[in-house]
């Protein structure tokens, strides 16, 4: 306890120096001219990695790889093309529905054809779910048409053959170019377009073309002269007492079968398009609705409509110049 008996502000006592061991102030020289650089021994060796064989699982070579010949290597890569051009086609489709614009894909002709798709057309994007059936039972019934009117060229091919009637043939390929494209242009899109839009205007457009069609069917049915069909009555003339004339009477008669087939599924496809209709509240104020607000309205409507009335003023004011008495 005799250090805490000093006063902090008294004189500093010798005994407290701090300078008096001079060793500690001035250490010893270092002379490194003798020294050598330390060396660490190592006490064990670093030994390398072993070589690990590899295993059976290793070492062997894909199947898809090996064991095949020229012939289905060849089948795999048109098979990868194939399928890359698919999702090409498919890329370019969600491409296109994702800003709006739908390519169209009606009728299904190659991309190098002179000719290119006129509609796009797609049954499950389009047309309400409880509807869809209805319309593809109609696209059907449209193939049938289109399919049945082949058969008829055909068996005018065999009438010709056989009786030498030049004329049946020319008539039924016409009316084959012709009603295809007409039939689906004037009652299966209006149709399809009814059931997209619900829209009575198209609904009374089919109903009024497709009267027709039915009418046409009936005719083909029959065969009358100059119909360019193998109807009833000209399978009936066909058969004789040749074998070669009944067999081209049997084909015949098989035709205008299917052409009253036909006649009979336009009239139940009718009643059945007519009883959606009457369901759905179309009426006929609702077409005429639409059609004056779709077409009476459109701009190339009235552009018509000027210019007619334009002509028609042009050529009263004319006339009356005409006319005019000269002094």
């Amino acid at each position: 306890m005799s250090g805490f008996d000093q006063s902090p502000f008294g004189q500093p006592t010798i005994d407290n120096d701090p300078f008096a061991v001079r060793g500690a102030a001035n250490p010893p020289v270092f002379d490194g001219s003798s020294s050598q650089p330390a060396i660490l021994n190592p006490t064990q060796e670093i030994t390398p990695p072993p070589n690990y064989a590899k295993s059976a699982q290793q070492s062997a070579v894909p199947s898809s790889s090996t064991g095949k010949t020229p012939e289905q290597l060849k089948a795999w890569e048109e098979s990868l093309a194939r399928q890359s051009a698919e999702l090409e086609r498919k890329e370019r489709e969600l491409q296109s529905r994702s800003s709006n614009v739908r390519m169209n894909n009606w009728p299904p002709l190659p991309e190098g054809f002179c000719f290119q798709p006129c509609f796009y057309q797609d049954i499950d994007v389009e047309i309400p779910v409880e509807f869809q059936r209805i319309v593809r039972h109609l696209y059907y019934l449209w193939i049938f048409h289109a399919g049945l009117m082949l058969v008829n060229i055909l068996g005018s091919l065999l009438l010709m053959m056989h009786s030498g009637e030049i004329e049946r043939v020319f008539l039924a390929m016409f009316f084959t170019f012709l009603l295809t494209p007409f039939s689906f242009v004037c009652w299966f899109r209006p149709a399809y377009k009814a059931f997209k839009d619900d829209s009575s205007f198209n609904f009374m457009v089919f109903f009024f073309i497709f009267i027709f069609q039915f009418i046409v069917s009936l005719i083909q049915a029959i065969g009358t002269q100059g119909s360019g069909t193998c109807g009833i009555l000209v399978a009936l003339r066909t058969f004789d007492k040749s074998p070669t004339g009944i067999l081209v009477g049997i084909i015949v008669l098989g035709v205008a079968l299917g052409f009253c087939v036909a006649a009979a599924m336009d009239i139940l496809m009718m009643s059945k398009i007519h009883n959606i209709y009457r369901s759905s509240g179309a009426s006929m104020a609702k077409a005429q609705a639409e059609f004056t607000n779709n077409v009476l309205r459109s701009e190339q409507m009235r552009d018509a409509t000027s210019q007619i009335v334009q002509g028609a003023v042009r050529t009263q004011f004319e006339q009356a110049q005409q006319q005019a008495p000269r002094f």
